[in-house]
């Protein structure tokens, strides 16, 4: 475990904290590519090669594919250009200030969730006390280990366990609606952001090409549909064939090769067929039911037909603390959803700006 008995002037400014993340980013990106020009891609690519492995077997949703997404992902946040890019917009960051302690509370439901809000906290100056997920144990602590090799002082800003958090200067907590009450109750004396459930949503206009409609898959089965950005509710026009939706997915039958993802699958196939379902669709691979709830199990995906798309953002607007994103030609394009820029903040709360009035 860290400790933070740091003292005061070894804090990094922010131009030695976007230094060391853009480094992070290069080795995070050859790793990657198994293209070894930097001395700690070289010493780092074996156990990356381990912890891959590791994170599959602690979790079985973690397979190496997924996992691999998630830290692409995080390498296009971490060149210099879109470091910079983000953080011109909050000038409050070039001044020094005495750092705060945040307690993160992590969810687990894709590889490395949190590691937006570790980057949002140590960029602004501040120290990250975050409990990670059982389910997400393996490579934030392989992400901790690298950083402390790029920039040793870092050692006194992040402390990453599963051990209890007491005393924060505010919280920063993400799980479901259920949790969410937890952390209402014990964490609600501090400043905070407290995140539930969520889900995204995509719209059909008909007018989509094949490719869209492929792109679509991204949305629902990237990390296998456990993200709130992945698309679990499906709005289509009344005359839309979907046999062409189907038909475009085809390629993302790779899913039937995790065993979590089609026990889920065929536990409620079964659970429908008992129910005796008669709207739902299947392909063997992903169940289509009518359904008016956001919220989908592993391998379904809910739909519902609409006549007037001003009747739908009526709705979205009624549900805006529902939905975490919405897919479609006037909305975020096709394939995009989980695929978010760093602006993209969980719920729409800029965390930034919240750090920074603490």
């Amino acid at each position: 475990m860290c400790s933070f008995a740091a003292i005061e002037e070894d804090m990094l400014n922010l131009n030695e904290r976007i230094v060391a993340f853009t480094k992070l980013g290069s080795v995070l990106n050859e790793l990657l590519s198994q293209k070894y020009t930097l001395p700690l891609a070289e010493a780092y690519k074996n156990r990356f090669q381990e912890d891959l492995i590791r994170a599959k077997h602690h979790n079985g949703w973690f397979d190496e594919r997924e996992c691999k997404r998630a830290l692409h992902g995080i390498a296009s946040w971490l060149s210099e250009e879109a470091l910079i890019g983000w953080i011109d917009q909050y000038p409050e960051l070039q001044r020094k200030k005495e750092a705060k302690t945040i307690a993160l509370i992590m969810a687990g439901n894709i590889p490395l969730v949190g590691f937006h809000d570790i980057l949002c906290v140590l960029i602004s100056g501040n120290k990250v006390v975050g409990k990670i997920s059982t389910k997400d144990a393996i490579l934030p602590v392989f992400i901790q280990t690298l950083l402390f090799d790029i920039e040793p002082r870092f050692n006194g800003f992040l402390q990453l366990s599963d051990s209890k958090i007491e005393s924060p200067d505010a919280v920063i907590a993400t799980g479901s609606n259920n949790s969410g009450r937890y952390f209402e109750y014990y964490f609600g004396k501090y400043p905070h952001i407290i995140r539930k459930n969520r889900n995204s949503v995509a719209v059909i206009n008909g007018n989509e090409s094949n490719e869209n409609l492929k792109k679509l898959g991204e949305d629902i089965f990237a990390y296998f549909g456990q993200g709130c950005r992945n698309v679990s509710k499906l709005f289509i026009p009344k005359e839309f064939e979907i046999s062409r939706f189907f038909e475009a997915i085809v390629d993302y039958n790779f899913v039937c090769e995790n065993k979590k993802y089609m026990n889920n699958y065929e536990y409620h196939k079964t659970l429908f067929l008992l129910n005796n379902e008669k709207d739902m669709l299947d392909n063997n691979f992903l169940l289509l039911r009518t359904n008016n709830s956001l919220s989908s199990p592993i391998g379904c995906l809910h739909i519902q037909k609409y006549n007037h798309k001003a009747t739908l953002e009526e709705d979205f607007r009624q549900n805006k603390d529902k939905i975490q994103c919405i897919v479609g030609n006037d909305y975020i394009p096709f394939g995009n959803s989980q695929s978010p820029k760093l602006t993209d903040y969980a719920d729409d709360i800029d965390t930034i700006a919240f750090l920074l009035q603490l």
